[in-house]
């Protein structure tokens, strides 16, 4: 799924669940590894990570229909100036918000935070969880897309 334009871009993937063998344990057997490639004027860098469970990551591709389709609300920074994001997930690694939605497209925040943030956010200097983000501009087509390719990714990932 990539989500972007020429300043900036993310690129999102699942790669496989964290654990090969099914343990049976709801939790452990779902957990899914993302892959992320992030383009920024800061700079570019990647992660992997198993952040997401597969229920949530189902639920990615649904968000993203919901701001095509403009049934998503902006969130914009509170009166101290964070910004909340209004999908998240059990690891505080990857979460989304709207920051405006027209007719011809979106601009859609991915916070990126811990294993996902760029290396220059990461440590003791790190931000807040949530509040380091890529503002990705796409077109309502592009968004649309970038449901499908995630789906489709994750068809290869039921739940176990």
């Amino acid at each position: 799924m990539l989500l972007g334009d020429q300043a900036n871009s993310v690129e999102l993937c699942p790669l496989r669940y964290e654990f090969s063998a099914v343990r049976g344990d709801s939790y452990d057997d779902n957990w899914l590894v993302i892959g992320g490639s992030m383009m920024t004027p800061e700079g570019i860098w990647t992660f992997t990570d198993s952040c997401l469970l597969t229920d949530e990551a189902r639920q990615v591709s649904a968000w993203l229909r919901a701001v095509a389709s403009g049934t998503v609300a902006v969130t914009g920074p509170d009166a101290d100036g964070s910004v909340s994001p209004d999908m998240q997930f059990l690891e505080p690694v990857l979460a989304f918000s709207l920051v405006e939605r027209s007719e011809d497209g979106a601009v859609i925040r991915v916070h990126l935070s811990m294993e996902a943030a760029p290396p220059w956010q990461q440590g003791e200097n790190g931000a807040d969880i949530y509040q380091y983000f890529v503002e990705a501009r796409t077109d309502i087509a592009a968004l649309l897309r970038a449901a499908d390719q995630w789906d489709l990714a994750l068809a290869s990932f039921p739940t176990r």
